[in-house]
């Protein structure tokens, strides 16, 4: 989650829609694999894994709180931080409609909310607006976008500045990224739930009332540390930002703004396959267990699409960008078409 969270409409500087269309074409794919698209009647795969991440958050904080004050403790803390990712994982799977066809029967799935942070009505509904791929990074219209536009990050100040620039390293993203995240975040729904939206005030009641619950059970255990938890869930949102830290850049062309990261390993597996992010964008309802296959079968068309916004391995990322930023804070793009059109400098 970036430092704002709801879109605002961009009438000055909106994104050409009709890039999507020439930079998206792989229509072809469900014509030749015309099951791609069709639904299994019931999606194992995902109710199986669900059930494990519960089970095992349930044996890890356990283990945790008996063991509270040894060495073990800790070790059981930190093996809870991939398997409160993993669940956020399952969460974006379950709000693109997965096992099941209505959204409330997939929410009750995503029960209690493991990472206690983010209320999952309101993750669906972000991100189901960020899936708006013409307007994909704009910093007013994408609410999952880091980018400033060039107005704002001119009067953004030193301090902030240097912060947001270290922010758009791997290493900020991972140790400043959920703090920045999360006031950017709760600022925005404040001023909606201010506002009176019926949809956020529904989202944020029930979303209290179970963090409320979990922790009530929580509490049973003799031994549980909230503070050793609350670290834990900060620490599942820093291992998130591995997979998102570079999902999208700023490009004219809607087909080149998204990766593809080719890591077969456990954190491919974490994330649920979201690392062939462009073959997500491209399909959003097929299921995460058959986007491997997928890309295998049509990797060179999708490599192709992208413009070849491709890395090998989160290794690679790790090795290019720990300590040097992707990209500009500023809108590159924007700060372009701005400078272009004469607007050298903006009040």
């Amino acid at each position: 989650m970036p430092h704002h969270a709801e879109p605002l409409l961009s009438a000055e500087l909106p994104f050409d829609s009709q890039t999507s269309q020439e930079a998206c074409g792989a229509g072809s794919i469900a014509a030749v694999e015309p099951r791609l698209l069709s639904r299994a009647a019931f999606e194992w795969p995902t109710v199986l894994l669900l059930a494990g991440v519960y089970l095992v958050f349930a044996a890890l904080v356990a283990a945790a709180s008996i063991a509270q004050g040894s060495g073990w403790s800790l070790v059981f803390w930190l093996c809870l931080v991939p398997v409160i990712t993993l669940h956020s994982s399952l969460q974006h799977e379950l709000l693109h409609g997965h096992p099941f066809r209505t959204p409330r029967a997939n929410a009750l799935l995503a029960g209690l909310p493991l990472g206690l942070f983010v209320p999952y009505w309101r993750f669906r509904a972000l991100h189901i607006a960020h899936h708006d791929d013409p307007h994909l990074t704009d910093p007013y219209e994408d609410p999952e976008s880091w980018y400033l536009h060039p107005r704002d990050w001119r009067v953004a100040g030193r301090t902030r500045g240097a912060l947001l620039a270290f922010n758009n390293t791997l290493l900020g993203r991972m140790l400043v990224g959920p703090a920045i995240g999360m006031a950017g975040f709760f600022a925005a729904e404040w001023r909606l739930a201010w506002s009176g939206r019926g949809d956020v005030l529904r989202a944020w009641g029930e979303h209290l009332m179970l963090v409320g619950v979990l922790l009530a059970l929580l509490r049973l255990l003799p031994g549980f540390s909230l503070p050793a938890y609350l670290a834990v869930c900060y620490g599942a949102w820093s291992l998130l930002g591995v997979r998102t830290f570079l999902e999208h850049r700023a490009e004219e062309a809607v087909g080149h703004r998204t990766v593809i990261i080719e890591d077969r390993g456990p954190l491919a597996f974490l994330f649920l396959f979201n690392s062939l992010h462009a073959v997500h964008h491209r399909f959003p309802a097929v299921p995460w267990y058959r986007l491997p296959g997928l890309y295998r079968r049509h990797r060179d068309m999708f490599r192709a699409e992208n413009g070849g916004y491709v890395y090998r391995s989160y290794l690679e990322i790790a090795r290019r960008h720990a300590f040097r930023a992707k990209e500009p804070v500023e809108h590159p793009v924007l700060a372009r078409r701005l400078k272009r059109d004469g607007f050298q400098e903006i009040e």
